[in-house]
């Protein structure tokens, strides 16, 4: 089993802007993730610029190539955000959904109401040799849809099984995702996922699918290194990825 893990450096930059200077710095947190051995690294660049910068873009794509790691970046349908993925010839795109007041990412494209409007932005980016993903709530039946949008890879979006994980739905929700990733490897598509996945669901997910490639981890990652430290904390990240159950560090 081999899943590869992305971490989103997206946090770390939210941080760093609250107090308007540069500690933490977006930069170092990329280099401390790739000493402790992870495979990618992910920055989601939003209109508003509430934290990531297209200059943290910059910098991580260039420490990315440097270091001999993947640069996943992901965003909405922003012409300037393609275009900047194709001048830095990202290694991977990721395409996914906004709307207006979201917190965060909470619902994947609508197709095929939506395939008209995202494939000519995934087709252009494969022109340029960007590996494109497109971001997808977890509907078995909905899988095979993607593969007219032109993506090589769909990211499921893992809240609704991260949400039922004490819940008796949790195992409705690993049900819906193992048929995902079965439907998308018959398309012929790779298979990421992301949100709000964590050192007690990853694992278990991990065995579940084994089709999946990678996961893309921001935010919880990010909260465990606080009281584990970043090393120790992708360590156990990395051990989850390949369906090892590790301990999680108390937070209540």
């Amino acid at each position: 089993m081999t899943v590869n893990l992305s971490v989103n450096l997206n946090k770390v930059a939210l941080l760093r802007n609250s107090r308007g200077h540069d500690n933490p710095s977006p930069r170092v947190a990329a280099h401390a993730c790739i000493d402790a051995g992870v495979q990618g690294l992910t920055l989601h660049w939003r209109a508003d610029e509430r934290h990531t910068r297209e200059a943290d873009v910059r910098d991580l794509r260039a420490i990315c190539k440097e270091r001999g790691v993947e640069f996943n970046l992901e965003g909405d349908e922003r012409p300037a955000l393609h275009a900047l993925a194709e001048e830095l010839r990202v290694d991977q795109f990721t395409l996914v959904p906004v709307k207006p007041g979201e917190v965060t990412s909470d619902h994947g494209w609508d197709l095929p109401r939506q395939t008209a409007q995202i494939a000519p932005i995934l087709a252009r980016l494969n022109d340029r040799g960007v590996r494109t993903a497109i971001f997808m709530d977890p509907v078995p039946a909905q899988m095979h849809l993607a593969a007219a949008t032109g993506c090589a890879r769909v990211e499921l979006y893992t809240e609704p099984y991260a949400s039922a994980w004490d819940t008796p739905r949790r195992a409705e929700e690993l049900a819906k995702l193992v048929a995902c990733g079965r439907a998308l490897a018959t398309a012929g598509l790779g298979v990421n996922a992301g949100h709000d996945l964590d050192l007690h669901n990853l694992p278990t997910f991990a065995r579940a699918v084994p089709e999946l490639a990678e996961v893309s981890i921001g935010h919880a990652l990010l909260a465990d290194a606080l009281y584990l430290g970043l090393a120790e904390t992708i360590a156990r990240y990395l051990a989850a990825c390949r369906g090892v159950d590790v301990a999680a560090p108390v937070t209540r």
